[in-house]
């Protein structure tokens, strides 16, 4: 595995030197912002964008992904996803009726098992 270059103590990066950090041109960084939603900087007023540390430590590992080990882009995203940085797809994410369906379920199940034990003479 090859070495990460030291990032520069900062808080945010521009493109030019995030590409530069990287090593990939900034029409890549700018593709991978569309690619992967953990990466999603910021805009200055001008309209440029403004990476935080964060987001180069991601764009880091996406391309080490990439090209070291040869991902697709799908597969990098999968990796990321399992390493709990990139969030899972818009369509996995439960909406709040959702999850207190689940929530009332689970709550129906264990008032269930409470009742099977206290059956049982739960000790």
């Amino acid at each position: 595995m090859a070495l990460r270059p030291q990032l520069p103590a900062k808080l945010y990066y521009r493109i030019g030197e995030v590409a530069s950090i990287v090593g990939v041109e900034p029409h890549v960084l700018r593709y991978w912002e569309t690619e992967f939603r953990s990466v999603r900087p910021q805009k200055s007023a001008k309209g440029q964008r403004i990476y935080s540390r964060r987001d180069v430590e991601t764009l880091l590992k996406v391309k080490e992904l990439l090209y070291a080990h040869r991902f697709t882009i799908a597969g990098a995203k999968r990796k990321l996803r399992e390493g709990g940085i990139e969030p899972p797809p818009a369509e996995q994410v439960a909406t709040q009726e959702e999850v207190q369906r689940m929530r009332d379920a689970l709550l129906e199940i264990r008032g269930e098992v409470i009742a099977l034990l206290d059956e049982l003479g739960r000790p």
